[in-house]
């Protein structure tokens, strides 16, 4: 059986035409992309690594790593997505390599190859998310990086992401995420542990509807980031 929610694919490639307009309903990725990026990069310097975006989407985090010196390969199961991610590569000069396969199967076929796996806003959108952060751990050399990024589950989480962000902000489309398959940083600690992983640092995301600016901070409530790393073999 397939990890794989065919209502959030579709979902997802019926907006992907506007994956690249920042004033979309993507301004929020957009808008946080420069904080993923200066995060990844304060853990794990990227240029020459080889570096993996699971669920990828129209490529706006996988640019990203390829413009920091990154050789990046992304991934994503929508495939009007990643015909964006292509078109918009010829405007940018970018070098990704995009692949239309699921985590587990990649993980099968390029088993501790990459030296940097960022699996970013995907999580709480597969049926398996345990089952995704095994692939990741798969996935990364010993010694590598993996970063998760998802939303926290919690009443608090439920009135930021799901009532203010989706309909009273309109940041983002209504029914873009479900309140039960948000993840608490617990359980995903568990799966990155039951990976072989070991959790290195742990960052919370805020939005301010005042200012519109969003901020990387200790406030994990909401939207929260978890560098990982394998350890190196003995």
């Amino acid at each position: 059986m397939s990890n794989v929610d065919q209502s959030e694919i579709d979902k997802f490639s019926a907006l992907a035409h506007r994956w690249w307009d920042p004033t979309s309903e993507f301004k929020p990725l957009h808008a946080i992309n420069p904080l993923r990026l200066g995060w990844i990069e304060s853990i794990t310097a990227l240029a020459g690594k080889k570096v993996l975006d699971v669920g990828c989407g129209g490529g706006i985090l996988a640019e990203s790593l390829s413009k920091a010196g990154g050789v990046v390969t992304g991934i994503d199961l929508s495939a009007k997505a990643l015909k964006v991610a292509e078109l918009h590569q010829l405007e940018s000069g970018t070098s990704v390599r995009y692949r239309s396969i699921a985590a587990e199967d990649l993980a099968k076929e390029e088993p501790e190859q990459y030296d940097v796996v960022t699996c970013m806003e995907m999580l709480e959108h597969v049926p398996d998310p345990a089952a995704v952060v095994k692939a990741c751990a798969q996935l990364v050399k010993p010694g590598g990086w993996v970063f998760f990024s998802t939303l926290n589950r919690n009443p608090k989480s439920f009135l930021f992401a799901i009532v203010e962000a989706e309909y009273v902000l309109n940041l983002l489309p209504k029914g873009t995420h479900e309140y039960a398959r948000m993840i608490k940083p617990s359980e995903l600690a568990d799966w990155v542990r039951d990976g072989g992983l070991e959790l290195n640092q742990m960052k919370g995301m805020t939005y301010n509807p005042f200012t519109r600016v969003y901020a990387m901070n200790a406030d994990t409530d909401v939207n929260y980031l978890m560098a990982t790393q394998k350890p190196l073999a003995n």
